[in-house]
């Protein structure tokens, strides 16, 4: 059966893990959002997020916007090649509605994972 939760094994948590997707990466961006990552030595992907308070003001909202970003990594981990991936919030991305928000992040990570899996297979 296939498991769709968020464990900790699915989180990029140290620094360290942050500042190597940071070196080298593959981008999906979009003007609300980017998507870095890069390849890991793990047969599963993991997911960080970066929403800065400088763009989104409101804690409430830097919280909705992870949530929804989790959620959408969640749903479709089983389809992401084994990479790291960053989620950066940029400005504007408060005023997105979920349902905008959920299809930006899909399709966002439909790109990632093509683009990871071209270069992975070079």
């Amino acid at each position: 059966m296939v498991r769709y939760t968020f464990e900790r094994e699915l989180r990029l948590l140290t620094p360290a893990q942050f500042k190597s997707v940071f070196a080298n990466p593959v981008r999906a961006a979009h003007p609300h959002m980017t998507l870095l990552a890069v390849v890991n030595d793990l047969n599963h992907p993991r997911l960080g997020l970066t929403v800065a308070k400088k763009h989104v003001k409101k804690a409430c909202q830097r919280n909705r916007i992870k949530r929804i970003v989790r959620d959408e990594f969640r749903l479709h981990q089983h389809d992401l090649p084994g990479v790291d991936i960053v989620a950066i919030a940029k400005k504007g991305v408060d005023d997105l509605d979920n349902a905008t928000l959920h299809k930006l992040v899909e399709k966002l990570l439909k790109k990632l994972s093509k683009r990871c899996k071209s270069c992975s297979s070079d």
